[in-house]
């Protein structure tokens, strides 16, 4: 199964395609879609969906994992931040793909088994079960990564009735 996981933003996007075969994981890609401050937000969000158009166009994954949001400070940023987010859900319901929602909690549980642990930890988590030599840069790329294992984890455990 091929998944893209998404860490919404609109400065930063963060997505990392993986396959997921048996319990192995193989990276695809991972990357950043990034917009200028100057950018009318329309603009941004046009920027985000044809970016994020281009990698599922490019990789064809079959499912998506998209972080929720949570926010508990600034009511503006997490306004902007859900527009993203709601243009990378559209980005992904028109190109058909199933789509997994996953709290941070939620993810950090899905790859340590502790859904309090730090951004360092699931860096580690996400470098040793890609087999990667060094922990993926930008953390919003990261954190796109973790999203797409959490999905894995959560899709083989609904297959095998376990969820």
């Amino acid at each position: 199964m091929r998944i893209i996981g998404i860490d919404p933003g609109y400065a930063i996007l963060g997505y990392g395609v993986i396959d997921y075969i048996g319990n192995h994981f193989e990276i695809v890609d991972y990357g950043c879609i990034t917009t200028d401050s100057k950018m009318a937000m329309p603009d941004r969000l046009c920027v985000i969906y044809d970016g994020l158009d281009d990698v599922i166009n490019k990789y064809k994954p079959e499912e998506a994992s998209i972080e929720e949001l949570f926010f508990n400070n600034n009511a503006k940023t997490a306004i902007l931040v859900g527009e993203a987010r709601g243009v990378a859900v559209l980005s992904c319901v028109k190109n058909k793909l199933r789509i997994g929602e996953y709290t941070p909690l939620q993810i950090k549980q899905g790859l340590v088994g502790y859904g309090r642990a730090d951004k360092k930890q699931i860096q580690y988590m996400v470098k040793v079960l890609l087999n990667l030599e060094k922990v993926p840069k930008p953390d919003d790329a990261a954190d796109a990564l973790a999203a797409a294992i959490c999905h894995a984890h959560t899709a083989n455990s609904r297959q095998k009735g376990i969820l």
